[in-house]
């Protein structure tokens, strides 16, 4: 097949659905399928790149003047840019991971040239707030028209999927659409080994937090409660990620006098963090705003225990008791009180971080690869084997990797100069 992914973010921007989006996009390359990725530039002006067998058009973009990195499309360039490149890629099918500019004129440009059309929604409005720095009296109102407006653009999708069942209720609650969850999925081997290859300071517990540093993430909270540990549970806690509340947190550690036992990252390579999460003791995400959290998968997956906060999708991982902690939103001693137990009790990490791997064994990223090739097939209306490339019939055009059913020429294709 030729699919085109359409996001608003694409490394090298560093979120949750950036990461997801890349993952899927290597994923279906794998598994010999044609991928295209339409992302706004992460420096300005449009091109055409190879990331891998991955093929990205970039939409000339603009720094949102409130925030220092995070950078937008606008509406009269995005357009036309869109619809040139679903003109020029013609998938099989489309597959947007956002309703914002990106996402918005490349779903409106399949179905007006009549490409089948899924979506992955990864939107929470919270997340938009701190971005566009929206009053507090406007957010009611600013929520209520977000999600009609994510309603009017995905509601051209033959299919919708969220990653949780909490994200698919609250888009049912939200909107008049309907969707399946389906959990953005993680492959476990290489945090395996990470936590295999690691070492670990047994005097001095490692609390890792991994993530941006913006509002929403509530890593102020995880700070107050790791400076309220008692003084003979010593820990250390390590911050990886980089955000618009840097500053405002470094100046928090300091006040508190932690400064000497907490380490500001910043972002670093995925060598670098797969260590991290290999020589973490204990995985904390005081996040409110998770549709999943693959950083928290992710964690889990290398076997540590979690504390998490009790808010959307997180408590679909995090099961108290088994697998780590939930703590209120808001509650500094709770959160104090979780950590401090899970420091103070290497036998506790050992059997909870073993349940956390067995818990991500049900978030297979080959089975949410499957489950896309499914609904791929169900919206093109062809069996199944016809998308897999295991009906036997050879492809016309063996670099493809498209079965017959679904015939491809040179003309059809971008040509090999202009990627």
């Amino acid at each position: 097949m030729r699919i085109l992914l359409a996001v608003d973010t694409y490394p090298p921007d560093v979120n949750g659905a950036a990461r997801f989006t890349e993952r899927l996009a290597n994923g279906l390359t794998a598994r010999g399928h044609e991928v295209h990725v339409a992302a706004p530039s992460y420096d300005g002006p449009e091109g055409i790149e190879m990331h891998g067998d991955v093929t990205v058009h970039r939409v000339v973009s603009y720094r949102w003047p409130f925030h220092e990195w995070y950078r937008v499309s606008l509406p009269w360039t995005a357009r036309p840019a869109c619809a040139e490149i679903v003109r020029r890629v013609q998938p099989d099918v489309v597959h947007v991971q956002a309703h914002f500019i990106v996402g918005r004129y490349v779903t409106y440009a399949a179905h007006q040239q009549g490409f089948p059309l899924v979506a992955t929604n990864h939107f929470m409005p919270e997340n938009l707030f701190m971005h566009a720095k929206t009053p507090q009296w406007m957010e009611d109102l600013a929520r209520t028209l977000a999600w009609k407006d994510l309603q009017r653009v995905y509601g051209r999708a033959a299919a919708i999927t969220a990653p949780t069942p909490r994200a698919i209720e609250l888009l049912e609650q939200r909107t008049t659409l309907t969707g399946e969850p389906l959990s953005n999925g993680i492959d476990a081997h290489s945090y395996e080994d990470a936590a295999a290859a690691a070492t670990h300071d047994p005097a001095v517990p490692s609390i890792l937090f991994v993530g941006r540093l913006d509002g929403e993430k509530k890593v102020d909270e995880l700070i107050k409660a790791f400076a309220q540990l008692p003084a003979d549970r010593p820990a250390h806690l390590d911050l990886v990620g980089d955000g618009s509340c840097r500053d405002e947190w470094k100046k928090l550690v300091a006040d508190l006098g932690i400064a000497d036992r907490v380490t500001f990252h910043g972002y670093i390579s995925e060598e670098d963090l797969l260590a991290a999460y290999g020589r973490c003791d204990v995985f904390c995400m005081p996040g409110i705003a998770e549709l999943q959290s693959l950083v928290t998968l992710e964690a889990m997956a290398a076997g540590k225990p979690v504390v998490a906060a009790d808010a959307m999708a997180l408590p679909h991982l995090v099961h108290p008791g088994e697998n780590g902690y939930l703590f209120t939103p808001g509650n500094i001693t709770e959160l104090r009180d979780h950590l401090a137990t899970l420091v103070g009790d290497p036998e506790l990490r050992e059997r909870y971080g073993r349940a956390s791997h067995d818990i991500v064994s049900k978030h297979s990223f080959a089975t949410t690869l499957d489950r896309f090739a499914e609904i791929y097939a169900e919206v093109l209306g062809v069996p199944l084997s016809v998308v897999t490339g295991e009906s036997g019939v050879p492809a016309e055009g063996a670099d493809s990797g498209v079965p017959a059913a679904l015939p491809r020429t040179d003309a059809d294709r971008v040509p090999a100069g202009e990627r």
